[in-house]
């Protein structure tokens, strides 16, 4: 078992940047494939981007891509996402998971989850 911490969250502005830190404890988080998901108000939790269990492999929402950039250190058990260009769609509660071994893409793919940080970008 494996849990999850993430920070780094707030209020910023729009074209803003953020890196949001997901800290895990317990089982050795390269165990795991890892991702990013987010949950808007009212909205159903939706993929942001993912990185397999040894960082080859990235995978990213079409709406994020080429602005967030995802990483791991295994080392240190952390995973990150680095977000810039920030847009005022990007606000919702961003959530850590630790899933299948290619990174989990989809909720049902994801066996861990921390307890979320709020993204509020203003426009």
């Amino acid at each position: 078992q494996v849990q999850l911490v993430e920070s780094g969250g707030g209020l910023v502005q729009a074209g803003d940047s953020l890196r949001l830190s997901c800290a895990a404890s317990g089982r050795t988080l390269s165990s795991y494939g890892m991702g990013w998901f987010r949950q808007a108000p009212g909205k159903e939790r939706e993929f942001v981007a993912a990185i397999s269990r040894f960082g080859g492999s990235t995978y990213y929402a079409d709406s994020v891509k080429g602005r967030f950039t995802i990483s791991r250190d295994n080392g240190k058990n952390m995973v990150y996402l680095q977000m810039s260009g920030l847009k005022a769609e990007d606000t919702a509660v961003y959530y850590c998971a630790a899933g299948i071994a290619t990174g989990p893409t989809r909720p049902r793919e994801s066996h861990y989850w921390g307890q979320g940080t709020q993204v509020t970008v203003s426009s």
